[in-house]
């Protein structure tokens, strides 16, 4: 079993899913300090300077509030981060386009290719002639 779950975890795609959710967290870290550090104080301005997540409601008499602000705030934040992915994602399928749209030379053979398929005509040769 051992040796199963070893040959499991190294197998090539649960490798790259490894390092995808790697990238991903370090990339979600990218995309929080986006948010959190640069929009959101800019977007803070529209309602005149309030954060969103300090919005609330008193509900009746009681200790109950209607926290709407940090549902307004986390509704922006998706926002922001599908499209922070949207973009990145169309980032580098551009990238990916262009690799594939270079034209790929063809191969020339190597010198030792080129010497190594003489002789193998000539020993050709030989042989037809002996065999004659």
């Amino acid at each position: 079993m051992l040796k199963e779950f070893k040959a499991f975890a190294l197998k090539g795609n649960v490798m790259d899913l490894a390092v995808a959710v790697i990238i991903g967290a370090a990339f979600g870290k990218i995309v929080t300090s986006l948010v959190n550090d640069l929009l959101m104080p800019l977007i803070g301005l529209l309602p005149g300077g309030k954060n969103f997540s300090g919005l609330e409601l008193p509900l009746g008499e009681g200790d109950a509030v209607l926290k709407y602000g940090i549902f307004i705030q986390s509704v922006v934040d998706f926002i922001i981060v599908s499209f922070s992915i949207f973009l990145f994602i169309k980032l580098l399928s551009r990238f990916k386009r262009k690799e594939e749209a270079q034209p790929t030379l063809p191969l020339l053979p190597s010198n030792e290719e080129v010497l190594l398929t003489e002789i193998r005509d000539l020993l050709k040769q030989q042989n037809q002639s002996t065999d004659n």
